[in-house]
């Protein structure tokens, strides 16, 4: 495939987070999150000790930043509004928090740029953390008043929003894989977690819908969720075991979200197989009609790498907890060997198509995609511009892909690229980059075109991908 042509109104921009970009993490009446109190606690967890504190300084540079973003010819950009700088600890509006957002909106408008708004990235206040974070229905009725401020405060300007970014990330890295603090690992607590996060997000939903109906949002308005999905794959001859663990993989997270948002229900065969191992979420009377809520008008994907899973070795680990599934190998693999993820673009594609196929007239976009690379100084040329061919490769296959979705059918409108300026990135913090853009932490995070930023530029204003 070379040469694609990707529709005329097909929009290209940048995808990034406010607790990864924007820093002053004490400023302007911003209180602490999940990562500063971290970053407080461990900061030799992250790479070179480089905490939450500082992001690429997105608070004193977005205007430079956005103007970056226009002259990549992007005509959109999502970021995320970080509770705990919009919001005091009583969950009234923050005037300063809510200052800086106004600025940054009305900046990307008189840009020509539409902004994305997400509402929740990772980044828990602490004084809710306290109370319990996602594992409390409290915090849960939080965000629902969080989301109802957001809509009232900025509904005027912002078309597009989002409920949550990735809400699989949470339970997996905090309680079914225990990379997070604070490191247990508990697929009771884990699936309490990923309940209470789409709970969250069908309250939001519905706010979103009666601040329409009130007038409080601006004409087309949209709401949407975005999630990392990965297409399941398992061996070339699989055994009944093997498929069993496609389905959990799938289940638990993709078809969960795709589930809620398109028909407002969970899959009954997960919960029945959760319900079997004693790790279902506890659902009340009522919260069947609060998850009717959560479909949306559209859907952000989010795509880096396969799930490729086989039947696991042993059902339950040393805590007790289940084993649903183990990684497969496949023996063709292409590896990114920075970020130790699959390469591999077909997935974009299938995963398009199982939109297409189980979500009919869902519209989608991707939301995310990208590639991080260690120590990307050493291929730097003699005038310091990073020669990221490789980037321009890993992007290039990857839209090849989408255009042969869209031509058989998905309902595919856009592209967001991840990071598109580097930027920290939780226990990662600046160890790979991801950006057409580089960011110099020695030199007060001055900004520098990468060569795929010529060729992302081209792309986006041709729609023609070479």
């Amino acid at each position: 495939m070379t040469d694609c042509r990707l529709p005329k109104d097909f929009f290209f921009g940048a995808a990034m987070s406010g607790p990864q970009t924007e820093g002053s993490h004490n400023k302007g009446g911003k209180l602490p999150n999940f990562w500063d109190r971290y970053s407080d606690l461990e900061i030799n967890k992250f790479h070179n000790n480089v905490g939450s504190y500082v992001g690429n300084d997105f608070y004193n540079k977005y205007e430079d930043d956005i103007k970056m973003l226009k002259s990549l010819n992007f005509n959109s950009f999502r970021t995320s509004i970080q509770w705990s700088r919009l919001l005091d600890k009583d969950g009234s509006i923050n005037p300063e928090g809510a200052e800086f957002y106004h600025k940054v909106i009305d900046c990307a408008l008189e840009n020509g740029l539409d902004i994305f708004i997400n509402l929740y990235h990772f980044d828990m206040p602490v004084y809710l953390y306290d109370r319990g974070g996602w594992e409390s229905r409290d915090v849960v009725e939080a965000y629902a008043n969080y989301a109802r401020k957001a809509f009232k405060e900025f509904g005027s300007k912002v078309k597009h929003w989002f409920t949550f970014n990735e809400p699989i990330v949470e339970p997996m890295c905090t309680f079914h894989q225990a990379l997070w603090y604070p490191y247990i690992r508990d697929e009771k607590r884990a699936m309490t977690v990923q309940y209470h996060i789409t709970l969250a997000h069908c309250l939001a939903v519905n706010e979103f819908r009666l601040a329409q109906k009130a007038g409080e949002l601006c004409e087309g308005a949209r709401i949407g969720l975005i999630n990392c999905f990965a297409p399941p794959y398992t061996k070339e001859n699989p055994s009944p075991e093997d498929l069993e663990a496609v389905r959990m993989e799938d289940g638990l997270h993709n078809r969960w979200w795709l589930d809620v948002v398109s028909n407002g229900k969970l899959p009954q065969d997960v919960l029945d197989t959760l319900e079997e191992y004693g790790i279902a979420p506890y659902i009340r009377p009522g919260d069947k009609e609060i998850i009717a809520l959560g479909k949306v008008d559209w859907l952000g994907f989010n795509y880096y790498q396969p799930a490729r899973v086989q039947a696991p070795a042993k059902k339950f680990d040393d805590e007790g907890n289940p084993i649903f599934s183990d990684p497969y190998i496949w023996p063709e693999r292409k590896m990114n060997v920075y970020r130790g993820w699959e390469i591999y673009p077909k997935g974009i594609y299938d995963f398009g198509m199982k939109i297409k196929d189980e979500c009919p007239g869902l519209e989608f976009f991707i939301s995310e995609n990208g590639m991080g690379v260690e120590g990307e100084i050493k291929y730097a040329d003699e005038n310091g511009v990073i020669q990221d061919d490789y980037r321009i490769e890993f992007v290039r296959e990857h839209l090849e892909w989408v255009a042969k979705a869209i031509e058989d059918g998905a309902n595919c409108v856009g592209y967001h690229y991840w990071g598109a300026i580097d930027n920290w990135s939780w226990m990662n913090a600046f160890k790979n980059r991801y950006g057409f853009v580089s960011v110099d932490l020695g030199d007060g995070y001055k900004r520098k075109k990468k060569k795929s930023a010529g060729w992302i530029a081209k792309v986006a204003e041709t729609k023609i991908i070479k």
